[in-house]
Parts: structure tokens; C-alpha cells; sequence
């Protein structure tokens, strides 16, 4: 719509300019509060909504594996439940035989200590460490 007044003409390209002029103010206002919160989000350490979401489903994951895995042992230890119903007798050597062992890993436990007191009593090794001899601490 063209008038022949030069003043409304001049008037409406002045408000347009003006609306232009505001619209890209708006936009860098905006990118600059949005860095602005971005950088206050990464100093409170907060995770981007991607991370977020890519750990929840690992997490998610891991779940239902574990619950897999249980339901897995609890199948097989029904199993060997069932079996170690029928030979009763195996199962008093197998305890037998777990008491042996675990009276030589007992045993193998304290020759070390006994070890450590002997070199202790020639001289050849300190209970106290370095630091503490000296008197710096």
C-alpha cells in the first residue's frame, strides 16, 4: 500500500527497522542468558539431559541383567539342591573335605605372621615404618 505521503512512508520503515532492531536484541539476549545458565549448571556440576538419560539406560540395563543373573542362581542352586538330595552320603565328605581345606588355608594364614615375628626378632625387619623412626612427623 503506497501513500504519496513521504512521512508515513518514513515512518513505517522507521518501525520496521526498529522491530528487526528488536528481535535480534531479543536473540542475544537469550543466547546470553542461556550461557549464562549453562556455565552456572556446569559449576554446580549438573549433567546434560543426554548423560543423563545415556546413564539411566545403562542402568536400566545392568538391572535386568542382575535380575537375570539371580534368577540364574536360583535355578542352579535348586539344581544342585535336587541332586545333593539323592547322595546324601557325598555330601558328609564334601564337608569333610571343605573342613580340610579350610584348616590348611588357616594354616598357610598364620605362617606369615610367624614369619614376620621371627625376622622381627633378628633385626631383619621393623614394625615401625621409616617416617616414624626418624621423628619428622
Amino acid at each position: 500500500m503506497q501513500t504519496d505521503n513521504r512521512l508515513l512512508d518514513d515512518l513505517a520503515r522507521m518501525a520496521n527497522g526498529a522491530l528487526n532492531t528488536l528481535s535480534s536484541v531479543r536473540e542475544e539476549i537469550e543466547s546470553r542468558v542461556r550461557e549464562r545458565v549453562e556455565r552456572m549448571l556446569a559449576d554446580m556440576d549438573m549433567v546434560p539431559r543426554e548423560e543423563f538419560e545415556a546413564v539411566r539406560a545403562m542402568a536400566q540395563t545392568a538391572r535386568s541383567e542382575q535380575e537375570d543373573l539371580a534368577a540364574r542362581v536360583v535355578e542352579l542352586e535348586r539344581r544342585i539342591n535336587e541332586s545333593a538330595g539323592g547322595a546324601r552320603s557325598g555330601t558328609a565328605r564334601s564337608r569333610a573335605a571343605r573342613s580340610a581345606g579350610a584348616e590348611a588355608g588357616a594354616a598357610e594364614k598364620a605362617k606369615p605372621a610367624a614369619t614376620r615375628r621371627r625376622a622381627s626378632r633378628t633385626g631383619t625387619a621393623s614394625a615401625k615404618p621409616a617416617s616414624a623412626k626418624s621423628g619428622n612427623e
